[in-house]
């Protein structure tokens, strides 16, 4: 595989795998009963999601266990904790903060495509009439 070299035939290729990946996403998360996200940002920067149920809510639960569930081994039935590993615990940190990141550009973004306005228009004066 390549890159498109065309941008235009690279958008339109984007958008059409695009619809592809959400349908088979969609799919599945019927088939199977897994939650399943998926943010995607296309070549222009603008965020696009799906996901089987809310994508902050699969953040949500998937940062939880990443980060705050201890590690845990089941020996002959027993449960023991296995201690944690300091740069395991720097990188699940270091994840979650490029997830938070990625949720707030994401909303600023769709905060700004909502109140987009121009502000070098100026509304044309009213005409007052003269008595």
């Amino acid at each position: 595989m390549k890159l498109i070299e065309s941008e235009r035939a690279r958008a339109v290729s984007f958008s059409k795998r695009k619809k592809t990946l959400f349908e088979d996403a969609k799919k599945f998360a019927t088939q199977t009963g897994a939650d399943v996200a998926l943010m995607l940002f296309s070549p222009g920067g603008k965020p696009y999601s799906c996901g089987s149920t809310s994508v902050e809510d699969i953040i949500e639960n998937f940062l939880k266990m990443k980060v705050e569930e201890p590690r845990r081994h089941y020996v002959e039935g027993e449960l023991k904790e296995i201690p944690q590993d300091k740069h395991m615990e720097e990188q699940k940190l270091a994840l979650k903060l490029r997830v938070e990141n990625i949720k707030k550009e994401t909303l600023n973004s769709i905060l700004k495509e909502h109140l987009k306005f121009d502000l070098n228009v100026a509304p044309e004066p009213e005409d007052e009439e003269e008595y």
